[in-house]
């Protein structure tokens, strides 16, 4: 597996002000590819994600996994002394990407004047739930209200129902692959310019990074009068496609395209629909929708997901078996790409091993490593501070003694 210290951002430092999931996304994308990641956290409480889905111990695989590769300092900001030393680090860093609500870091005096006027080269990531401008900028934003203001809770679950979350943070993920995209556009800029006019700061906002990923919402809309409903997690117009019932399981099948739908019929013994020729066309296979699905449900319900899987798999039809953890975690492609990669992390005060989701995308086709999992409290406080401040132990021993540190 390929180094992360000599990664393509090798060389890069983040300040990461952030807590919960976003911003520490963003900063982990740079912290996956050899950049250097200090992670700034409250004396004594650290990040809120340590206390998430924690079964055991003192800090939660969720915040293991989003912190990893990074550096954990522990400063407080609400002090004089503390503030100060944020922006001496954000003197020699490159990036800084906060998540706090609009106009937090302006208060505390640390906002983009100010780190501008410590490091004319820094550029800012700023992600908050509804960007930094407009009237709803005050509003407190959290991933969950984000996909409902950004369309796509309306369209999530089954139309006789109340709409449902995805059991992952859509909204903070894809907030901070917008983040992280923003930030190497600016470097990529100061780069090519050989000077940092413009641009300095990205607005991230977590309801419009949804509202991306929503397409033709609107346009659908405009054009055509629809506004789309909940469809039971198919996509509206793309037939048929969704998930089917196995014989201990269920596999999703995507027939939508007109060549694989022809396959999939034949596969599934129904050739008399393969060869209709009203189902050549996308939009009648959507008004037969019901019809189609319950052909290829009849088919699916007598056998095992693995045999649908090799069965339609060998006809050319996309199809893939519905995973749980376990599945995942047993599965030789994810094994054999690096997407599990063990590391020893102390759990109830005991190293003991865990898989780690891997590191995307792969580069030159090698995995790259994980070089640790997210860092304890405090871990590397003495070590930044000292190291690159240049602060003194007696320095370090007062502040921790009044919890500056």
């Amino acid at each position: 597996m390929q180094v992360p210290e000599n990664g393509p951002l090798h060389g890069i430092r983040v300040l990461e002000l952030g807590n919960f999931i976003a911003a520490p996304m963003a900063s982990r994308i740079f912290a996956d590819f050899g950049a250097e990641v200090v992670k700034i956290e409250r004396p004594g409480v650290g990040d809120e994600l340590r206390g998430w889905r924690r079964r055991r111990g003192a800090t939660s695989m969720m915040f293991r996994t989003i912190a990893r590769n990074k550096r954990s300092v522990t400063l407080d900001l609400r002090t004089d002394e503390g503030r100060a030393i944020i922006l001496d680090l954000a003197a020699k860093s490159d990036v800084v990407i906060e998540n706090f609500r609009p106009g937090t870091l302006e208060r505390w005096g640390i906002g983009p004047d100010q780190l501008t006027a410590a490091n004319p080269d820094i550029v800012l990531v700023r992600i908050s739930g509804y960007g930094q401008t407009g009237p709803y900028r005050e509003r407190t934003g959290f991933g969950g209200v984000a996909e409902a203001f950004g369309g796509l809770r309306h369209v999530t679950g089954y139309p006789d129902r109340q709409s449902v979350r995805a059991a992952a943070p859509i909204a903070d993920t894809l907030a901070g692959l917008h983040g992280a995209i923003g930030a190497l556009m600016m470097l990529l800029a100061k780069a090519r310019q050989g000077d940092h006019s413009t641009p300095r700061v990205a607005d991230v906002a977590l309801y419009e990074s949804v509202f991306m990923a929503m397409e033709s919402l609107v346009p659908d809309y405009d054009a055509y009068g629809m506004v789309r409903e909940r469809t039971a997690g198919n996509l509206p117009g793309v037939v048929p496609s969704g998930v089917y019932p196995c014989d201990g399981g269920s596999v999703i099948i995507a027939g939508n395209s007109s060549g694989v739908f022809g396959r999939l019929m034949q596969a599934v013994g129904r050739g008399d629909l393969a060869d209709d020729p009203e189902l050549a066309d996308g939009d009648q296979r959507f008004r037969r929708e019901a019809e189609l699905d319950e052909a290829i449900s009849s088919w699916t319900s007598v056998r095992r997901p693995r045999d649908v899987v090799a069965e339609l798999g060998a006809a050319g039809v996309p199809v893939g078996e519905v995973y749980d953890a376990v599945q995942i975690a047993d599965d030789e492609h994810y094994n054999a790409r690096g997407m599990l990669q063990s590391l020893k992390v102390s759990v109830d005060g005991e190293p003991e091993e865990v898989r780690f989701p891997g590191v995307v995308p792969q580069l030159d086709g090698e995995p790259t490593q994980i070089r640790w999992a997210g860092p304890e409290l405090g871990e590397h406080t003495d070590e930044i501070l000292g190291g690159l401040l240049n602060l003194s132990g007696d320095q370090l021993d007062d502040y921790r003694a009044r919890n500056v540190i």
